[in-house]
């Protein structure tokens, strides 16, 4: 069976029919990624891999099946510390997390188009596609959809999620929209190819809508247009300027742009964060799916830097034939100018966004800022790519704490000059029970030296992966979300899994769930074969603190997946008492410093949702399930806001299974119409 679309409305590829992994679907795959999974890794070295280390210490399995916490608990680095053991964090704070802790029973696995939340908690769609986003936007109409009218509405598939306080009543909450899905936007018949290749251009991007607070304390409305002067759309064809040392190189040159200083239009944008002086980073990442290769061949001398991206001039989406600068054979130079960090200020509607060459061009899911105790800032990246790598930028200059634009302007260039860097993980576990996770920071080039044998600072940078390559950093499971904990300084990252390293992938239809591909063996031990099935989740602790230092600890905080399953490890919490997780993808944190999780393609035979996890004390590990989003939906954000009240999710990709299509979908959350709306939902408290 094949996915075929209507007469008269094109489907860009013949899509298989069921699951490409886990829960999400082929369509998925083919949409978001270009089906990166069943292409072989970019990465051709052989350098040490993260699931050596890992499958040497998950594979202890009379370690791991440990049940009380503490008792059998897998240690890497300082996992079990006396910290781990701490009492809880003090009462004033105590009193301020509402999410933080408010006990609440795990929603249960399920299959519902639904968002559910736990019980006490409600929640409200404040965001759904197609929802005016500035003055002279029209009412949304899915049959009378145009270029123009969707640069004024909110875009498709909402991803990462901001939240910029404006007082106490108001704020501008900051969505990525990350890509499109052409089966179950439009109706047949109504547009023709080129239309539908136009509209979907501009429903990528990002949105900034400002909120004003609702009736229940956590829950936020959008603000009406004439009060909502911050609004804007950012899309294919928003200017942004190019800094950084690689600005202005000859790469970056195209026809359109023979400075090679300004880029239009951001795409696919995943992940991103706030930084302290309030502007939100968001990362380009399946960029090299957009590009063709027209009539003729690429220049020969890019086919290395092509391939070590995954641009193969075969991009799914056909834009080279309504935009020239899609096709390689007429513009080779393009891919260069995305796969960058992209900083947008929501608080001056009128700016111009800027790409960072400083912080390295590749498959960037976000970049998450903190302040150093020597007031340089440090941003973490991950290259969201089987085999690929974990990134850090220190900045050369020093945060201005001081109030006012002076301040402002000097903490908006702080990201332009620095150090980049990228991680190698080792550990010496091979002799005992405990496995001692210890890293280090190689740097890759300043704005002012190349460290890479060979390459300029500008080759660096363009081409960060092959810089990377050369220095012998540790190849990781994709790794997605990795961001510092404001409250114990430590450094999470969500490594989502390694779908070609999995085993059986079959599941018991009459029993989603109680089968999947490690119900399939529970007793089975992990190898390097049978991979990284649920992915895992990796705790590192800075020397000293200091999150510029060359060195690291690292600790295996989750090994996620079935509690039943041997391998699957919660920080050494009681495995009996914990919500089963499968593939982590963005975290977050509240004020307490508890983690939380949204979760990407679950294996588990249930819809994706958000997990509570406790880093410190007694319930260290604690994985609870908070909600569920719809069929066929991933959550993304998850964003904690106004005093741990609130929980911004985006429902990216709702009803985006296998054979469906606008007439009949498989979805038609939020139940507004009867076609699915990626939409953004608050919840909050309402007992």
């Amino acid at each position: 069976m094949t996915s075929v679309a209507p007469d008269n409305r094109p489907l860009l590829s013949v899509v298989p029919d069921g699951n490409r992994h886990g829960s999400r679907s082929y369509l998925t795959c083919f949409f978001r990624c270009g089906n990166a999974c069943d292409k072989p890794e970019p990465n051709p070295t052989d350098h040490a891999h993260i699931r050596d280390e890992i499958t040497r210490a998950v594979g202890r399995r009379g370690v791991l099946a440990g049940g009380a916490a503490g008792a059998g608990a897998l240690v890497v680095g300082s996992v079990l510390t006396g910290e781990a053991a701490a009492a809880p964090l003090a009462g004033d704070l105590r009193r301020k997390g509402v999410l933080g802790t408010a006990p609440f029973r795990p929603v249960v696995p399920n299959k519902r188009d639904a968002f559910t939340t736990a019980t006490g908690f409600g929640h409200r769609v404040v965001m759904r596609w197609g929802d005016a986003v500035v003055s002279g936007a029209p009412r949304f109409d899915p049959y009378r959809q145009s270029v123009a009218a969707a640069e004024k509405q909110f875009g498709y598939n909402c991803d990462y999620v901001g939240f910029v306080p404006l007082g106490a009543d108001a704020a501008l909450l900051v969505v990525n929209h990350d890509y499109t899905d052409e089966n179950l936007m439009f109706p047949a018949g109504v547009y023709t190819d080129d239309e539908i290749k136009r509209i979907s251009m501009v429903n990528h991007g990002m949105s900034i809508v400002r909120l004003t607070r609702a009736s229940t304390p956590g829950s936020w409305r959008r603000q009406e247009l004439k009060k909502a002067p911050q609004n804007r759309r950012i899309h294919i064809r928003t200017r942004f300027k190019v800094t950084g040392p690689a600005a202005g190189d000859d790469r970056l040159k195209t026809t359109a742009d023979p400075t090679g200083r300004v880029v239009l239009g951001t795409l696919n944008n995943c992940a991103g964060g706030m930084t302290p002086w309030g502007t939100v980073l968001s990362g380009e990442e399946n960029f090299n799916q957009y590009f063709d290769k027209g009539a003729s061949e690429f220049p020969a001398e890019l086919a290395d830097s092509y391939a070590r991206y995954g641009i193969t001039g075969t991009g799914t989406r056909g834009w080279g034939t309504v935009d020239p600068r899609f096709d390689l054979s007429v513009e080779p130079n393009e891919p260069h100018r995305f796969g960058w960090v992209v900083e947008v200020d929501p608080l001056e509607p009128r700016s111009t966004p800027v790409k960072h060459t400083m912080l390295g061009r590749f498959k960037h899911e976000g970049a998450n800022v903190t302040v150093a105790r020597n007031g340089k800032v440090v941003a973490y990246m991950g290259d969201d790519e089987r085999g690929d790598y974990l990134y850090r930028f220190v900045s050369a200059k020093r945060f201005s704490d001081r109030k006012g634009a002076a301040a402002r302007r000097h903490n908006k260039t702080l990201l332009t000059e620095g150090t980049l860097y990228v991680a190698r993980l080792t550990g010496d576990g091979l002799e005992d029970d405990v496995h001692d996770g210890t890293g280090e920071w190689i740097p890759l080039c300043s704005d002012k030296r190349s460290f890479v044998d060979g390459m300029s600072v500008a080759d660096v940078l363009l081409f960060t992966r092959l810089a990377a390559d050369k220095v012998a950093p540790t190849k990781m499971d994709r790794p997605e979300d990795v961001e510092p904990n404001p409250v114990n300084g430590k450094v999470y990252a969500a490594l989502t899994n390694n779908s070609n390293r999995g085993g059986s992938m079959a599941v018991d239809e009459a029993n989603p769930l109680s089968s999947s591909m490690v119900r399939a063996n529970l007793a089975a031990p992990l190898t390097p074969a049978s991979g990284n099935r649920n992915g895992y989740v990796l705790e590192m602790t800075p020397t000293g603190r200091d999150h510029t230092a060359r060195t690291f600890t690292w600790d295996l905080f989750l090994v996620c997946g079935d509690p039943e399953a041997p391998e699957s490890y919660f920080g050494g919490f009681d495995k009996s008492k914990v919500s089963p997780i499968s593939c982590p993808d963005n975290v977050a944190f509240d004020s307490l410093g508890n983690l939380w999780i949204s979760t990407d393609g679950n294996v588990l035979g249930s819809n994706d949702g958000v997990f509570r996890v406790p880093v410190a004390g007694a319930n260290r590990g604690q994985v609870q399930q908070f909600c569920t989003v719809p069929k066929g939906a991933e959550a993304c954000g998850p964003l904690i806001a106004d005093r741990d009240r609130s929980l911004f999710v985006a429902v990216q990709h709702p009803g985006e299974i296998a054979g469906a299509t606008f007439e009949e979908p498989a979805s038609t959350w939020p139940h507004t119409d009867d076609f699915p709306r990626p939409s953004v939902v608050v919840a909050y408290r309402d007992r």
